[in-house]
């Protein structure tokens, strides 16, 4: 590991980025380094519309890429080299403001149908009724799962926060269901990458009469 890497990830820990939003600021300035083949410290504001260029117009990335890399250059140059006067070279750019495809109530009761295998019936139903995002869905706990409330309680989602959402009663049977079949203990549904080794006693969550 190379000395600014180690920097870099230090200071984005200090900051309580996530696991996940290191790796891709990480990999984000090592690309741009790659690209003109030079340490990142020597390459400076007339690199970076090149480059810029080359991830629009060749690498065609798409909108979320781009914007990562632009937060992840201006941290890198930031408050790693602190060179503050960098950040006016890194423009962010323009998005697109499209409306997203909402399905009908009939196409997703038919994507439910047509989806046989339990946990995968159950994972994305959750999703669905609960808004969930997937790294959310993946650090749910069966204690989570609070029935007597009615809510499922979202723990360290987006910018670290915890959060509850509204348990209704058909997705509350339906995840019954699938903890009567699959027992699970610590994740609900299966361990997420990069998650903590210990346990915590589950066995009364999610009973039939809960």
């Amino acid at each position: 590991m190379t000395e600014l890497r180690r920097r870099m990830i230090e200071e984005l820990r200090l900051r309580n980025y996530s696991p996940n939003t290191v790796e891709i600021y990480i990999r984000c300035v090592a690309k741009f380094a790659e690209y003109f083949r030079l340490s990142p410290d020597q390459l400076g504001p007339e690199h970076i519309p090149g480059y810029q260029l080359f991830l629009v117009q060749r690498k065609r990335v798409a909108w979320a890429v781009f914007n990562q890399t632009v937060c992840a250059l201006r941290f890198f140059y930031h408050h790693v080299l602190h060179r503050d006067w960098m950040i006016e070279h890194i423009p962010y750019p323009r998005h697109e403001e499209k409306l997203p495809v909402v399905l009908s109530p009939a196409e997703v009761a038919a994507v439910f149908e047509a989806t046989r295998n339990l946990k995968h019936r159950t994972i994305l139903m959750t999703i669905y009724a609960a808004g969930l995002r997937v790294s959310e869905l993946t650090h749910l706990r069966p204690s989570d799962i609070d029935s007597q409330r009615q809510v499922i309680c979202v723990r360290q989602g987006k910018g670290r926060k915890d959060r509850q959402v509204m348990l209704s009663p058909k997705l509350l049977e339906v995840l019954r269901i699938y903890w009567k079949r699959y027992r699970p203990t610590v994740w609900l549904f299966g361990q997420p990458t990069g998650s903590p080794d210990h346990t915590r006693d589950s066995s009364d969550h999610l009973p039939a009469g809960r």
